[in-house]
C-alpha cells in the first residue's frame, strides 16, 4: 500500500487556520481534487467534517470515537494500524492522506510520498504541516503554476 500526503503549505509551514485554509486557490483545489478522486483518502474527523463533498473514492476517518458517517463511502479508524486495512480491503493499492496536522503528523514515518503545493507567502494559522527532514526525501517533481507550485517527494531508499 503506497501512502501519499497532499497537503498545501505556506512558506511558514501553516496549512490552516480556524479549520478553514488562509489563501483561495481554486486551480489548486482542482488538481488536488483531480489527483486524489480515484483513490481512498484519508482525514481526521475534524478534517473530513469541514467538506461538504469530501475527494476521493471513499474516505477513512481517523477518530478515537467510534462514529457513523452519512456518506455511504466513510469508514472509521482509529489509528494508522486500522486505516490501511480498510484501503486495502477497497482494493486499493494507493491512499491519500489529507490531513489535518495531527493526521499528517502519525503518518508521516509510514509515508512513501508527498504532494506539496508550495503557497507563496507567510500566512497567520494555527495548524501546521509537520516538520521533515529532506534528507529522507527526494524530490522527484515540480510543476509550476501561476499562483504555486506542487512538488512531488518520494521517500530515499538510502
Amino acid at each position: 500500500m503506497e501512502l501519499v500526503s497532499v497537503a498545501a503549505v505556506a512558506e511558514n509551514g501553516v496549512i490552516g487556520k480556524d479549520d478553514e485554509v488562509p489563501w483561495h486557490l481554486p486551480e489548486d483545489k482542482a488538481q488536488y481534487r483531480a489527483l486524489v478522486a480515484d483513490h481512498p483518502t484519508i482525514f481526521g474527523r475534524r478534517t473530513y467534517e469541514m467538506f461538504d463533498d469530501p475527494p476521493g473514492s471513499a474516505h477513512i476517518v481517523l477518530s478515537r470515537t467510534e462514529r457513523t458517517y452519512e456518506h455511504p463511502d466513510a469508514h472509521h479508524a482509529s489509528s494508522v494500524d486500522d486505516a490501511v486495512p480498510i484501503a486495502e480491503s477497497l482494493g486499493a493499492d494507493r491512499a491519500y492522506v489529507l490531513g489535518g496536522s495531527g493526521i499528517y503528523e502519525l503518518f508521516q514515518p509510514h509515508l512513501d510520498r508527498m504532494v506539496l503545493t508550495r503557497v507563496p507567502g507567510e500566512y497567520e494559522g494555527d495548524t501546521y504541516y509537520p516538520e521533515w527532514d529532506e534528507d529522507d526525501w527526494e524530490l522527484v517533481e515540480t510543476e509550476e503554476y501561476e499562483e504555486f507550485t506542487v512538488e512531488t517527494w518520494d521517500r530515499s531508499t538510502q
